[in-house]
């Protein structure tokens, strides 16, 4: 039995946010990154951990469903392993900025 490796999706967006419109929008799409599991990390940058490489592209077809029509919207797709080496460069370490443990996995 292969064990699925854990991997994180990182969406890093630049939506526009002049007019109220823009701004639902806007809104919109951060609602659907945090109701699909995501966190924030920080503004216009969110993860989601994903057990494997099925879950990697469910996800993904999730997020192109998703996408507002005007803006900037990248997905970067790593291991677990490779996002325990982000570094913290700026600024005070505060509690929201502590290095998260393995998020629950709920399988069914």
């Amino acid at each position: 039995m292969r064990m699925n490796k854990l991997m994180r999706l990182l969406v890093f967006f630049d939506l526009p946010v002049k007019t109220k419109l823009q701004r639902k929008t806007a809104t919109q799409f951060r609602n659907f990154l945090l109701k699909d599991g995501y966190h924030m990390i920080q503004y216009s940058l969110y993860a989601r951990t994903c057990n494997g490489t099925d879950a990697v592209e469910k996800h993904k077809k999730r997020l192109y469903t998703s996408l507002p029509d005007n803006g900037s919207v990248r997905l970067l797709v790593i291991t677990e392993k490779q996002y325990s080496g982000i570094e913290i460069l700026v600024g005070n370490l505060v509690q929201a900025d502590s290095a998260l443990e393995y998020e629950q996995l709920m399988l069914f």
